[in-house]
């Protein structure tokens, strides 16, 4: 009689994976200051009011506080 012993395998672990924590954005990048003077990057949003910068996802910007979005001239 021939025992054969198999190492263990291995059990691969089930469920989510972690998420990649995303580097936060500082405010010098909303910002730009040209001949002491500051210069708002990216519009204000128009019902929300200064304070609420739009994103800019390429062909739109879009508000993140309220969904507005305002499309770019082609």
């Amino acid at each position: 009689m021939s025992e054969t012993t198999e190492a263990p395998k291995e059990e691969k672990k089930k469920g989510k994976a972690e998420k990649r924590k995303k580097k936060e954005k500082g405010v010098y990048t909303l910002y730009k200051v040209e001949k002491d003077k500051i210069v708002r990057q990216r519009p204000i949003c128009e019902r929300c009011g200064p304070g609420y910068f739009m994103a800019d996802h390429g062909d739109r910007y879009a508000c993140g506080h309220c969904g507005f979005t305002r499309y770019k001239q082609a």
